[in-house]
């Protein structure tokens, strides 16, 4: 890099328009392995799909497919435009029928919900993470969007736990015992 390209480098970082910045290093790593990450549980849910039983938690599980096949769009577009290689994509996964899975090699509802919502949790993380990494403004505010849709959707779910009934609180601490005077 010659001298003129580093001060377009600089000038770039300094800019008002995102898209002239480069991505550091934290960001392409940041973005490639949600984009990996992402990938997988989006392949894990078609799954999860075919052991769904009840009708909400597969109304949800289509939704937040739906969602994440969005932002794989959406971050694969930013890796491609800075010249980043894309992590590989799983197949589809295909539709079964939820009477051809063995009752013993199913996961159940209440299963699925509890490991949806840990996904869930683990992603408002990355997406916090990768926000907190980020200089470039377009790529702070991109995953600030992923993580309101992800907050949003584990509200959804924890309805979904507490109406079901699936959802087992850890012991309540309601009574606290009395200091003892020395």
């Amino acid at each position: 890099m010659n001298i003129l390209q580093l001060g377009r480098t600089i000038m770039g970082i300094l800019s008002d328009n995102p898209q002239n910045e480069p991505m550091h290093y934290g960001e392409v790593f940041g973005v490639w392995s949600y984009l990996a990450g992402t990938k997988g549980y989006l392949a894990g849910y078609q799954t999860l799909i075919n052991h769904t039983g009840d009708e909400d938690l597969k109304k949800f599980l289509e939704d937040i497919i739906q969602a994440m096949k969005q932002e794989i769009e959406q971050v694969e577009k930013l890796l491609k435009v800075n010249g980043v290689g894309l992590p590989p994509t799983p197949p589809d996964r295909p539709t079964a029928a939820l009477e051809s899975i063995p009752v013993g090699a199913r996961f159940n509802d209440p299963e699925i919900a509890a490991s949806v919502s840990k996904d869930i949790a683990a992603g408002l993380v990355a997406c916090s993470q990768i926000m907190g990494q980020s200089i470039r403004e377009d790529i702070g505010m991109m995953f600030g969007q992923f993580h309101v849709t992800k907050a949003q959707y584990g509200v959804r779910l924890l309805r979904i736990n507490k109406e079901k009934g699936w959802l087992i609180p850890p012991p309540l601490h309601v009574k606290t015992p009395e200091l003892a005077h020395v």
